[in-house]
């Protein structure tokens, strides 16, 4: 699955930037708490260093005197348990707590200061010893305590180091959600102004639309669009070119037919010559509809597109046209004609004007209703052609707008051009094909609304 630019980028961007955050909260917190840990055992050493000043040495023997109320006061701690021994020169103890633990061997007096760490009991604990003179020889106070202000200040550290770090994490975040955003918004642009785009649209694509980075896509995807253009013209330009060199043999064709249906000897031949007839005008309308659409389409004919005109006056000028093939059928042919001025090429609306009457009469049945509208609905043109015919069924609405589709079961040898060259014609001029039912629900309804005139 592909994935997007701004994911890509906040995957690259964010593992980095989270393993900076925590280098920096881990560095924090050793930073902060060695020189916290340090003032604690100073605390240690400041207690030793008072005791020190009770050891008494008198004709060689050495002893420690501390009141009992000092002694209560050097053991009151709001967290942790505080421990203490004395010892004379021979090792024994003095006072305290004989059961601390000695000087780690591996460990080495800092101006006669020792801090260790230790159990006492099943209590960790930390240990701060200082070597003190006493009668010419060295005596050794331990002051201990457990390790509950230590471990709370290591959570405080912890916490007052994660906390900034998060909250720097989820600004980063955010800056670099927004800032990649702003980074790849011309690419979003650049992807709604082609998905914008009608299937004809085939103009090159500005550059200033996209990033710098993007200009080789940008020139590569115009690269293309020139190439499918042109390829485009070729394709209008030969179906053009084919569609008028046949017209001319076809209409010889035609009029050949009509000649020999009128003469006597051609009784015999009657029914091959209506057949070669009817397949001519068959031929010759589907000639006339592939350059219809020839022009139709995007890059055609568009000398008068943007023209001022009367949709009513096309209607009436190619009235005519129909009047006779109505008639032929036995069609109520009416017209129902308001002013419409609308802006357009009125050579392409009479040729989607006069497809979709065609089809309206061709499918229409004997004696049946045509009708053909123009006027102004919510302040916009609109021209519409109304039978009482078979109707399209809803599913096939869309359909029949493509190119040679035809609804199954479609009486008639109807070619599948008309209501596309409709939808082209439409679409150049910027109106909206709507298909629907008839007066009643009867039969079909095919009409074009145009933008405001």
């Amino acid at each position: 699955m592909a994935r997007s630019l701004r994911g890509n980028l906040l995957r690259l961007l964010l593992p980095p930037m989270a393993a900076l955050l925590v280098a920096s909260a881990v560095g924090t917190y050793f930073l902060s708490f060695g020189p916290a840990s340090e003032a604690y055992d100073q605390a240690l050493v400041d207690v030793a260093l008072a005791l020190r000043e009770r050891i008494r040495s008198a004709g060689g023997a050495v002893s420690f005197d501390l009141p009992g109320a000092a002694e209560r006061l050097l053991r009151t701690d709001k967290y942790d348990t505080v421990y203490y021994s004395v010892r004379g020169p021979d090792g024994k103890a003095l006072a305290g707590d004989p059961g601390l633990p000695p000087v780690p061997r591996s460990q080495r007096a800092e101006e006669g200061v020792i801090a260790y760490d230790g159990t006492y009991g099943d209590k960790a604990i930390r240990v701060a010893a200082l070597l003190a003179p006493c009668g010419g020889r060295i005596c050794m106070i331990q002051v201990a305590e457990t390790t509950h202000k230590r471990q709370r200040l290591a959570r405080d550290i912890v916490v007052l180091s994660l906390v900034p770090a998060l909250l720097v994490a989820l600004l980063i975040f955010a800056a670099l959600w927004f800032g990649v955003g702003r980074g790849v918004a011309p690419l979003e642009r650049l992807s709604d102004e082609i998905r914008a785009r009608s299937p004809g649209d085939l103009r090159p694509i500005e550059p200033g639309l996209a990033p710098r980075e993007a200009e080789p896509l940008v020139r590569a995807l115009n690269q293309l669009l020139d190439q499918v253009a042109e390829s485009r013209r070729n394709q209008q330009r030969f179906l053009a070119n084919a569609a008028h060199q046949l017209r001319t043999p076809l209409a010889g064709l035609q009029a050949h037919a009509e000649i020999a249906l009128t003469r006597p000897e051609a009784e015999a031949l009657r029914t091959e010559l209506e057949q070669v007839h009817r397949a001519s005008i068959r031929a010759a309308r589907l000639a006339g509809q592939l350059l219809a659409l020839s022009r139709a389409e995007p890059g055609g004919y568009r000398a008068e597109v943007e023209a001022s005109l009367d949709l009513r006056s096309v209607v009436e000028g190619a009235a005519d046209e129909w009047v006779h093939r109505a008639l032929e059928k036995e069609i109520d042919l009416g017209f129902e004609l308001h002013e419409a001025p609308a802006r357009g090429d009125a050579l392409l609306l009479r040729e989607a004007l006069g497809n979709l009457v065609h089809n309206a009469i061709q499918y229409a049945p004997r004696g049946g209703r045509v009708t053909v509208r123009t006027g102004l609905r919510n302040a916009r043109p609109f021209l519409e052609v109304e039978d009482d015919g078979p109707g399209i069924p809803p599913t096939e609405r869309e359909r029949v707008l493509e190119r040679f589709y035809r609804v199954p079961g479609t009486p008639g040898t109807g070619s599948g051009l008309g209501l596309s060259i409709v939808r082209e014609i439409a679409a150049a001029h910027g109106a909206a094909v709507e298909i629907g039912e008839g007066e009643g629900g009867r039969g079909c309804k095919v009409g074009l609304t145009f933008p405001h005139g």
